[in-house]
This record gives structure tokens, sequence and C-alpha cells, in this order.
């Protein structure tokens, strides 16, 4: 029996074999160019993405869908802004912590009155007045422990937290408030549930003491004050090395890095955490029609039996410069591949 997309989703969630593996092609900003629009442009208007979004689930079957803009809108809702690109997703522009004293007299951004924030708002609930229940909205929050990497830059942040611990504390508290109020805000406007976007989480990033200290406590008092399922992504980080760390603070699903054996992470993971990923976002635009297709086997081999993962990018968002043809031709094997049961995988050769 065919699933509609949320179905597949809740079932393979839930470490469960839904009818196929369910697959995301985060091509965030390919949209554009089918619209005639330039990047900047695209993403100014609420109703350029929710049109976008839509086209993706056309062209590629996408099982998830996702209203969030670009990291840099975190910025824009601090008071800063964003750097935008031809051919690549907008940056931060300058620090709006420009010191640490600043964090003294810091104030979060209230989100039912910025501008940012609330046009993100806006494209959720409007796509979900289109897709219904059947197809689920990921809501999106860079977290407390990762925020302030954008706010006051990374060589500042590790200052901080050598030399100002109490500024520090005082910081992951503003941005863990604004946090379950930003996340909140997007689970009341329609999403299903929330992208916990932390790549400071990750030991190649932080100190594992760190990511023990700061990080899974940040995690953990964020988690229990929002108001619906919350998965951590890494955005390309390794987690293997905590894996537990992940469980404990309460999150249902874990992105999986490209720099994994995901056959290892899965053993890890099974029946306790569902994985996303873990496909090479960043070599896709090298691939043939032919790799992808064996990069799609290879994932569903080591991480589709039982159910519990779903067919994704490793870090989430899709550079502007792969071809169409290498994105379809990954959302043609994924069809292919992952439908249940795999009984190919007898006479799989990795």
């Amino acid at each position: 029996m065919t699933m509609t997309s949320a179905e597949r989703l809740q079932h393979a969630l839930a470490h469960k074999e839904p009818d196929r593996v369910p697959c995301v092609i985060a091509a965030a900003m390919h949209p554009a160019r089918d619209m005639g629009l330039s990047i900047k442009e695209y993403f100014s208007r609420p109703e350029n993405i929710v049109e976008g979004q839509l086209r993706l689930h056309r062209k590629f079957g996408n099982d998830m869908l996702c209203c969030y803009p670009f990291a840099a809108i975190e910025c824009i809702a601090w008071g800063g802004e964003a750097i935008y690109f031809d051919q690549g997703p907008p940056n931060c522009g300058a620090p709006v912590i420009k010191k640490p004293e600043d964090i003294l007299s810091l104030e979060p951004p209230r989100v039912s009155e910025n501008a940012a924030l609330k046009a993100n708002l806006k494209a959720i609930s409007e796509l979900k007045a289109v897709v219904g229940d059947d197809i689920p909205i990921s809501g999106v929050a860079v977290s407390p422990f990762s925020l302030p990497i954008m706010q006051m830059g990374f060589e500042a942040y590790l200052d901080l937290i050598f030399e100002r611990p109490d500024l520090l504390e005082r910081l992951l508290q503003i941005n863990a408030d604004y946090c379950v109020e930003w996340a909140n805000a997007q689970l009341k406007a329609g999403a299903s549930a929330v992208m916990y976007s932390d790549p400071a989480f990750s030991p190649g990033i932080m100190s594992r003491d760190w990511v023990q200290k700061y990080g899974a406590s940040a995690a953990k008092q964020v988690i229990s004050r929002i108001n619906g399922s919350v998965m951590i992504h890494l955005a390309s980080g390794r987690g293997l090395p905590i894996v537990d760390e992940i469980i404990h603070a309460g999150f249902f699903a874990m992105s999986a890095s490209a720099e994994e054996d995901l056959g290892e992470l899965k053993r890890a993971c099974k029946g306790r955490l569902a994985l996303v990923g873990n496909l090479n976002a960043l070599v896709m635009n090298h691939w043939t029609e032919k790799d992808a297709e064996a990069a799609v086997k290879k994932a569903i081999a080591q991480a589709a039996p039982g159910g519990g993962f779903v067919l994704m990018d490793n870090h989430g968002e899709i550079p502007f410069i792969v071809r169409e043809d290498i994105l379809l031709a990954v959302s043609d094997a994924a069809r292919r591949w992952g439908q249940y049961p795999l009984n190919w995988l007898s006479d799989y050769e990795q």
C-alpha cells in the first residue's frame, strides 16, 4: 500500500519499515533558477518560498518540506544583516555582539514582532494550508550553543568560553529562551517537528567536555520546553562519538555525516535514534547519474533495514551548482532501491 509522506516518515522515524525509504532533496535555493529569480529575490517573499517548496515536491517527491530560508535569518532577527551571493546561500554580516560586555544588555528578538521571523512563519502557515497533514513541514532553530558563532564570530566565542564563563552562561540562557520561543512559533504555524541545528555539538567542532558541559545541558533545557519532537542536525559534523549524549538530551533523530561509516552509526543508533543523511552534498556536482545511484544504494543498504532512516544529504543544504539531472537521479534511485522489503540486499556487494 502506498503511504502518504506523513505516514512514511512516521513509520520510518518509529523504527518501522514503511512502503519505501523516505527521501528529501534539500535543494532550497534551486527553485530560484526555475522561477527566474536571483537567490536574494527568491528569499525576499514568503510566497516564493512556498512555491519553491511545492516545486521541489512535484519534481523530486520530497517527503518533507521546509520553509526556513537560510541560517543567516538568525543574524537578521538579532539586528544584523545577511550578505547575498549569486551562486550560494547568504552568509551573516558583521557580528551583532561587538565585545563580550554587550551580552549584559543583550535582549532576544521577539518572534511575534520580528519582520524576518514573521515572514518565515507566514511561509509555514501558507504551505500548511496547501499540503495539510499529508506532507510534514520541518521547522528549524539554531541551538543556543551554536548561535554565538553567528552572533560574535568563532574566535570571539572561544575566548568567551575560556575567559568569561559568567557572560557565557548569560548568553546561553538568552539564546535558549529565544530558541524555545522561535521553535514553538514554527510548530504553532504548522511545522510538524523541529530541526535543531547544532554544528558546535559535534566533537569535530568543540571539545567533548564543552559539548557535555554546555551543549548537552542547553539541549536538555530547550527540548523540555519545545511543544513537539526535535531532531538534532550537526550540519555535516560527526555524531558517532556523542550518540549517547544526543539520546540523553531527548532527541528522536540525528543527522548522519558523510565522514562517518553509516553502517557503524546505524548499529550504534538502532532502535534508539533515527538517522537522516548521509549523501555527500559537496561532491554531488562531480557525480554522474551512475555515481548518484551507487551512493543511494550504499546508504540504503547500510541504514535502511528495519526502518529508522531518511535519505537526505549530509548537510541539509545542497549547493546551488549541483545539476538537476543529478538530483533527479538521486530521487529516482531512492524510489527504485528504497522499496520495502529490501530483497535486493542479499545480492548486494558494497
